[in-house]
């Protein structure tokens, strides 16, 4: 019984869910199971900077590598708020000085 919900959730994790009636990709969970390649490709370009890096980014730094136009908020708003989902499912960690970087 256990490995059936283990299975479902998992099958459930990366699938699109619908948020008022339009689609939304949902970012599964950081497990030992779950490769980056379960990400959106979204998702996948904005992690690949960070873990590149030398040490932690800034979401400006991240636009800049990414092609962002950074010197206009609406434009690198959304990508810290990807950073910030990315941070919440547990793929990177946010230091308190607002920069992000890989988890160990």
């Amino acid at each position: 019984m256990s490995e059936q919900i283990a299975d479902e959730r998992a099958s459930t994790a990366t699938a699109p869910g619908q948020v008022g009636g339009r689609p939304v990709m949902l970012i599964p969970h950081r497990t030992p199971e779950v490769e980056d390649t379960m990400l959106a490709p979204d998702y996948q370009r904005i992690l690949a900077p960070v873990r590149q890096a030398a040490g932690p980014v800034m979401a400006r730094q991240v636009g800049e590598i990414l092609g962002v136009d950074v010197t206009v908020r609406a434009k690198l708003e959304p990508l810290r708020g990807r950073l910030v989902r990315l941070v919440d499912r547990g793929w990177l960690r946010k230091l308190p000085d607002g920069r992000f970087t890989t988890r160990l």
